[in-house]
């Protein structure tokens, strides 16, 4: 039996910052549901009851959400590890591997600054950067490629990377591979145990519809063991919690990925992460991809009526348009003025819908941006 589709409208009123906005934006931000802020509110209230004193009980909130996000990507709790943002996952594999000159580190031309900064990054190292499109992506492999780095979607095409495929060759030539899903999980399902990378990293105030400062990665076992912490702190030891006699020396690791957390964790975003979580638990990630995918696929009709070209991606919450004769960055801005908001990437207009739009967004998109034209 089908389940029955969520009351997309009621689900609406969640985000009252739509009612001023026509929000098309979430590849730049997400908005926050109410619950969310009313996550940061009762932990602020917490603590000025409780003056912190319980801040124990907070990771395991904490751990709780842990569980939580490995079940929404099919992992285990022990591959999941809080950071700041998805940069710092990627700072891991610069510092914490043993890179030897000659090495190669592998991604595609028009991937996220990130990733592109990373790799040459490597060069003071004695690491070769190699970028190439992404079908010569297989065929740029050599025996001394030691990391290809790239995202599920591309920031500003939305371009959706056949990442499994990738991910299963990877593996046969013991290449290790770092995926970036910022620009995809929370509106596409991804499954960790299926794809396989060596490293996944989240920043979640996009899709995943949290504050900035929220961010995840999920750390494969066999990585694990060869991956050094880029920070050391005093959860770096196993048994930390027992703070009335903290270890002394050397800290002893634990073998799970909250090794790599080291010190304090940011509490808020994290509480506000967890409610926006159990909202998405409710609605299905499989309903909110259907949505998020059929509202992309209306985007895409309301450009090409209004001559603008889409790219024939049809298979991505990203829809990336070209208007002959018209620059994208004007154009946003001149959206903007009228409170509706796209972004500009790379001179194509970025339109990037999430379960919260309506068939009446992009009604009033297409009205100001026909205006417009």
């Amino acid at each position: 039996m089908t389940a029955p589709q969520p009351n997309w409208e009621a689900v609406r009123e969640e985000f009252a910052s739509l009612a001023g906005w026509t929000y098309l934006n979430t590849a730049t931000f997400g908005q926050l549901p109410r619950r969310a802020d009313e996550a940061i509110a009762r932990h602020l209230a917490n603590r000025r009851e409780n003056a912190c004193s319980d801040f124990l009980s907070w990771f395991a909130d904490h751990d709780q959400l842990r569980a939580r996000l490995a079940q929404f990507i099919s992992a285990t709790p022990a591959e999941i590890a809080f950071l700041p943002n998805s940069s710092w996952a990627l700072g891991h594999l610069l510092t914490g591997l043993d890179w030897r000159p000659g090495d190669e580190a592998v991604t595609a031309e028009g991937e996220f600054p990130n990733h592109l900064y990373a790799v040459e990054h490597l060069a003071r190292r004695g690491v070769r950067a190699v970028r190439c499109s992404y079908d010569e992506l297989l065929t740029a492999l050599t025996p001394r490629t030691r990391l290809v780095v790239l995202s599920t979607v591309n920031y500003s095409t939305g371009y959706r990377a056949p990442v499994a495929e990738l991910a299963a060759e990877l593996r046969k030539r013991g290449i290790l591979f770092y995926l970036d899903a910022t620009q995809s999980l929370g509106a596409l399902r991804l499954n960790f145990q299926e794809i396989q990378p060596d490293l996944l990293a989240v920043n979640c105030y996009k899709w995943m519809l949290a504050p900035n400062g929220a961010a995840f990665m999920a750390v494969a076992p066999a990585l694990r063991q060869r991956l050094e912490p880029l920070a050391i702190g005093w959860r770096s030891h196993h048994d930390w919690r027992r703070v009335d006699w903290l270890h002394e020396g050397a800290p002893e690791l634990m073998d799970g990925a909250e090794k790599y957390e080291a010190g304090m964790l940011a509490s808020l975003p994290l509480y506000a992460l967890a409610a926006s979580l159990e909202l998405m638990f409710e609605l299905g990630p499989e309903r909110i991809e259907e949505r998020v995918l059929g509202l992309a696929r209306e985007v895409r009709a309301r450009i090409r009526a209004l001559g603008g070209e889409p790219l024939a991606y049809d298979n991505t919450a990203i829809v990336a348009a070209r208007f002959p004769g018209h620059d994208a960055s004007e154009l946003a801005a001149r959206l903007k003025q009228q409170r509706v908001l796209v972004s500009a990437r790379h001179g194509l207009l970025r339109v990037s819908t999430h379960f919260y739009n309506n068939e009446a967004d992009l009604d009033s998109f297409a009205e100001v941006l026909s205006k417009l034209l």
